[in-house]
């Protein structure tokens, strides 16, 4: 069996992965598909913890131009964060990984408070650990919470799992001859805007030396290949 490069990743994956094809609710077999592609890095003993976004169930953009406050549609949206951590546990499981859920807010009638602690031991036992509601306050996204939480857990490595292979110098799905970065500098990516990752995030990331790879996870093997040392997408790093 070929030996993993990083031992340790935070895989930060958006809601719409276990969506069906209209990109909305939880699809049990796009769940089944998506746990079978974290399985394949799992059976090389890489250490994995998860945050998952909710734009399959609650995009609070939705609740803002309603005038919605901006601190309710957040809670709403972590909250739905858990719910697919949920679904996604229940997938794992099925193809016998053990997990364990943490949240942010505590609502320990369905998942672990979310202790740094605890999450690296259980990742240490070769739990897969899903980490739910963001970072348990509003005004942060989810991938700030995975930049945060890779911080925390001493990840290698951030991997942001995209429907994209990479990060890009303009739209690819407008701009046909967009020029495609097989790596770039934090500070580059901060001043192109990138769209794949938030600056809060990525700033997070430059100060703490985390690298991250943004990869197109329904991209043939993209994430085992990865862990394994090909990059298959774009590095984000100094």
């Amino acid at each position: 069996m070929a030996s993993p490069k990083y031992h340790r990743i935070l895989l930060k994956l958006g809601g719409e992965s276990l969506a069906s094809k209209g990109n909305f609710g939880i699809d049990p077999f796009a769940a089944d598909s998506l746990a079978a592609t974290i399985k394949s890095i799992y059976d090389l003993d890489v250490e994995i913890a998860i945050v998952i976004g909710a734009g399959n169930l609650w995009r609070g953009k939705d609740g803002l131009d309603h005038g919605m406050e901006r601190a309710t549609a957040d809670h709403m949206g972590m909250l739905a964060t858990v719910m697919n951590a949920l679904a996604l546990a229940d997938a794992l499981g099925r193809v016998g990984i053990d997990t364990r859920v943490q949240t942010a807010i505590e609502m320990r009638a369905v998942a672990e408070p979310y202790i740094r602690g605890r999450a690296i031991r259980h990742l240490e036992k070769g739990r897969v650990v899903i980490l739910g509601a963001g970072t348990g306050n509003p005004y942060f996204t989810t991938d700030t919470a995975a930049a945060l939480r890779a911080m925390e857990i001493d990840a290698e490595l951030l991997v942001k799992a995209t429907k994209v292979d990479g990060v890009y110098e303009s739209d690819p799905h407008t701009d046909p001859n967009a020029k495609r970065f097989d790596t770039i500098s934090y500070i580059d990516a901060l001043n192109q805007g990138v769209k794949v990752l938030d600056g809060t995030a990525l700033t997070l990331c430059m100060d703490n030396q985390m690298p991250i790879v943004v990869l197109n996870l329904w991209q043939p093997e993209s994430l085992k290949k990865t862990v394994l040392g090909d990059i298959m997408g774009t590095l984000i790093s100094y």
